[in-house]
Formats: C-alpha cells, sequence, structure tokens
C-alpha cells in the first residue's frame, strides 16, 4: 500500500496532533466518545468543557471549524429526529414561547444532538489527522483482530483497481452507444456490474493463490510492527482523554 492510500477526509498538514502514532489518536478518540457517551444528560457544563478540548484540538490540528462543520452534515437526519422529540414525547409538558413541547422529549433531543455531535467531530478529526493507510497500522498495533485489519487492507489496495476497471467499462459502453441515462438500458448497466463482480472474484482468487505461493499462512508480516508509540507519545495523547474522563466522573458524581 503506497502513500497515495489517503482519504478525502485527510488534511496533509504538518501539526502535533497529525505527528502522533495512530494507536494513541485511535485510543484517545474511544477513551472520549466514552466518556461523552457515559456522561449525564442533564450534565450541560460538561458538554461545553468536551466542546471546549474539541476546539483545542482542532487548532492544535490545525483543523477550522468551517471545514469540521461543513462535513458534520452527515448527521443531519439524527438532528431531525432529535428536534422532533420535543413535539412528539408524552409525559409532563414545558411551555417554550407559548408552544407546549415534551419535557423527557427536550432532554432526549439533547441528549441525541449533543452527544451524536461530539462524537462525530472526534471521529472527523481521528480521520482529518490519520491516513487510512495509518488507521490500519494503528488497529494493528491496538491488537485489532487480524482478519478484519487484512480485509481493510485488501480493500484499501484493490480499490483504486477496482473503481480503474469500472471507468473502463463504462468508457466502452458509451464508445458502442450506451446511455445509462435511459432506463430500458438499465440491463446493460446491470450486466456491467455483474461482470465487474465476476472479475474481482478472480482477480481475488488469483491474488490468494500468488499469496499461498509465497507462503502466506493466515497471517500477514509484520512489516508495521517497528516504531510503535512511545512512553512520552502515549502520556501526551492520554491529556485530552485524561481530562474528558475527569468531566465525566464529575459530572455523574454531582447528578
Amino acid at each position: 500500500m503506497g502513500a497515495g492510500h489517503a482519504h478525502v477526509l485527510y488534511r496533509d498538514v504538518d501539526s502535533p496532533v497529525h505527528r502522533l502514532p495512530p494507536e494513541v489518536k485511535i485510543a484517545a478518540m474511544l477513551v472520549c466518545t466514552l466518556a461523552v457517551v457515559a456522561t449525564p444528560r442533564e450534565a450541560f457544563w460538561a458538554f461545553g468543557g468536551y466542546a471546549l478540548l474539541v476546539a483545542v484540538v482542532a487548532a492544535l490540528a490545525r483543523t477550522g471549524p468551517g471545514w469540521l462543520l461543513s462535513r458534520a452534515v452527515i448527521e443531519v437526519p439524527f438532528v431531525l429526529f432529535a428536534f422532533a422529540l420535543p413535539f412528539l414525547g408524552a409525559g409532563e409538558r414545558t411551555h417554550v414561547l407559548g408552544v407546549g413541547l415534551s419535557t423527557e422529549g427536550l432532554y432526549g433531543g439533547w441528549n441525541i444532538l449533543a452527544k451524536g455531535t461530539l462524537g462525530v467531530l472526534l471521529s472527523l478529526l481521528l480521520a482529518a489527522t490519520t491516513t487510512t493507510r495509518d488507521l490500519i497500522v494503528g488497529l494493528d498495533r491496538l491488537r485489532c483482530p487480524q482478519i478484519l485489519t487484512q480485509i481493510a487492507t485488501f480493500m484499501l489496495r484493490y480499490l483504486d483497481v477496482l473503481v480503474g476497471e469500472a471507468r473502463r467499462m463504462r468508457v466502452a459502453r458509451l464508445s458502442r452507444g450506451d446511455d445509462p441515462r435511459f432506463l430500458w438500458q438499465l440491463r446493460g448497466l446491470a450486466a456491467g456490474i455483474g461482470t465487474l463482480f465476476l472479475r474481482a472474484f478472480e482477480r481475488g482468487e488469483r491474488v490468494y493463490l500468488a499469496m499461498l505461493s509465497r507462503g502466506y499462512t493466515g497471517r500477514m508480516p509484520a512489516v508495521w510492527g517497528a516504531g510503535g508509540a512511545t512512553a512520552g507519545q502515549w502520556l501526551v495523547g492520554a491529556t485530552v482523554p485524561a481530562v474528558a474522563t475527569t468531566l465525566a466522573t464529575v459530572a455523574v458524581v454531582l447528578t
């Protein structure tokens, strides 16, 4: 896998967060997410603290708020559901600007909105500072089941190959007068998809046989094992999770 396998969310800049080993960033993101989820919904101040932590990390990663917010639109369906809960919820009602809203629905909507938004922002920061290859390296160093990392590795390695094959097949169809905009040509499109699947399957079989001939026994060579995080890097990376865990603990105790 070459360095070109950087996903569209990755921001190729130099920052302290980018330089941290991937396993440190993955573990930090996971702990922060668990802290956010464990925080009682009534602890509004704690969510303000989490938002401040996200802002500090984003500034260190040289990732602007505009970039984060423009890509956080993926959570719009959940936001709409959160705004609908106060109107659909039952139980005690709270009047806001003359409109009766469910108190339980208000808390539920806030819970979804706050925790969902923070989770999306944390994931975006991880994606913005870590290439796809490094994410797999980090998961491997964290002892993630190797079957998962192998599947992800092969998928990334041959995704560009399959996309190129699909592009060539589309050009071939168009050069023969095919126009996928017309409904009566959907049969040709479906046949092309089936052909692409067969070619991908056959390519995978050939790759697997080539791996077996080179001594593959079910585990990939440990070419990524060297260069793991040092104790100092783990200490630096633990700063934000430690603060998040402290906020969650205090929120649980006070609520």
